[in-house]
């Protein structure tokens, strides 16, 4: 069985005292892809010394996280589109909008994320999106952008079945994590009325770790519960599901 985290963040430094034996925990319980989203310029050399530490098993992103869209945001800018140029990446993510933590940035936000979709379309790449608390902002943009050089992953998905619907109706996959094992996460709800085609799986560790772990450090590993818990909601195996989400990430990412 094949388990891909297509959204993990193992350069964080929640991680430090025990990256490489996370990593090694996560490959003995079978994940063996780890997809690695960017936040800025300031992880962009432990990306790159992760993907040299595990050659096989490391997939790198680049983009400009929306919490991260300050004042210097032109400039942070500038470095994704020349890594991009550089060197193949895997995606342009994660990008997209977050009022939770800073409604002030809205604008910059909007336009940090128009801007990484047409480096996506540029490079035939896709792109991961980060949504929080801005699911019409989001919609709007992809409204805008839509096409057929447009798909990804809609990230952490926590919206409602017609949101699902909609972010599907754009190309995008949803990706599935702890959240799907929360009382209060609600996405359990429906989400096996989402057909499999369309799921991917995520820890986006250190966050967001799933029952029974919840409010602990998420690591990738974990990610075998969500897997129990689609294996549950679906009533088909986790290694059917392990196998349908690898398979819908290989189609994502190009591998």
């Amino acid at each position: 069985m094949i388990i891909t985290d297509t959204h993990t963040h193992l350069y964080s430094e929640a991680f430090d005292e025990d990256r490489h034996e996370m990593i090694r925990r996560a490959l003995d319980s079978n994940v063996s892809r780890f997809f690695i989203p960017a936040i800025d310029s300031t992880y962009t050399e432990s990306m790159l010394q992760l993907e040299s530490d595990f050659p096989d098993n490391i997939f790198l992103m680049m983009g400009l996280h929306p919490t991260h869209v300050k004042a210097n945001y032109k400039e942070e800018l500038a470095h994704v589109e020349e890594m991009l140029q550089q060197r193949h990446f895997y995606a342009v993510g994660e990008i997209g909008i977050d009022l939770y933590w800073d409604k002030s940035t809205l604008d910059i936000q909007i336009e940090a994320f128009k801007y990484q979709i047409q480096l996506a379309k540029q490079h035939k790449l896709p792109i991961v999106i980060h949504c929080r608390e801005a699911f019409e902002e989001i919609f709007d943009v992809l409204e805008e952008e839509k096409s057929e050089d447009l798909f990804g992953i809609f990230h952490c998905f926590t919206g409602t079945k017609d949101d699902a619907h909609r972010a599907i109706s754009y190309n995008m996959k949803l990706g599935i994590g702890g959240v799907v094992t929360f009382k209060n996460g609600k996405i359990d709800q429906f989400i096996n009325q989402i057909d499999l085609k369309h799921i991917v799986l995520e820890t986006d560790s250190p966050y967001l770790a799933p029952k029974p772990y919840r409010g602990k450090r998420n690591e990738s590993s974990y990610i075998n519960k969500v897997l129990e818990k689609l294996s549950e909601l679906y009533g088909i195996s986790a290694e059917e599901i392990a196998e349908i989400t690898t398979k819908n990430s290989k189609q994502v990412f190009g591998i």
